[in-house]
């Protein structure tokens, strides 16, 4: 199982368009390879720099196995979003003028050997509880980003 974007590759920095320097939404993803035997799919999105802990950035789960792609700025039919680390619903990219330096995020899809029956209010500890003992394959994405280079205002 692999999942890819035609924005960037594994390890390149994640296009401005898809932080909140841009437009803020998530970039495009290809879903490959997905076991036979998934009922289901989970993606995470999670800046595992952040402190004191990581930040989940973005989380879907019960994605129908069918499902190939997760176009721009878009949500799988019959994918449930859960909560990401703002109480909130829906993508929020990373944010690089609140962070120094670079940081990882990761894109990881779980494919799962069964449908979760959790509400769209669920905070991504519901859920991976939830998929424990369900998980047959695990891929993941990363891309990197870093805060804006300023000038210095120093002689």
């Amino acid at each position: 199982m692999q999942i890819k974007s035609s924005e960037f590759t594994y390890g390149q920095d994640m296009p401005e368009k898809y932080t909140c320097l841009g437009s803020n939404i998530n970039p495009p993803l290809q879903l490959v390879d997905i076991p036979s035997a998934a009922r289901s799919l989970i993606l995470i999105f999670e800046d595992v720099d952040a402190t004191p802990k990581p930040w989940t950035h973005w989380m879907l789960f019960n994605i129908p196995t069918g499902v190939t792609a997760i176009t721009e700025g878009g949500i799988p039919e019959g994918a449930t979003e859960g909560l990401a680390n703002n109480n909130s619903f829906g993508y929020e990219g990373p944010c690089p003028k609140y962070f120094k330096g670079t940081h990882h995020y990761w894109f990881r899809l779980y494919a799962l050997d069964n449908i979760l029956e959790l509400p769209a209010a669920s905070k991504r500890e519901d859920v991976e509880n939830a998929m424990q003992a369900h998980v047959l394959e695990k891929a993941e994405l990363l891309a990197l980003c870093a805060a804006p280079v300023t000038a210095s205002l120093s002689p």
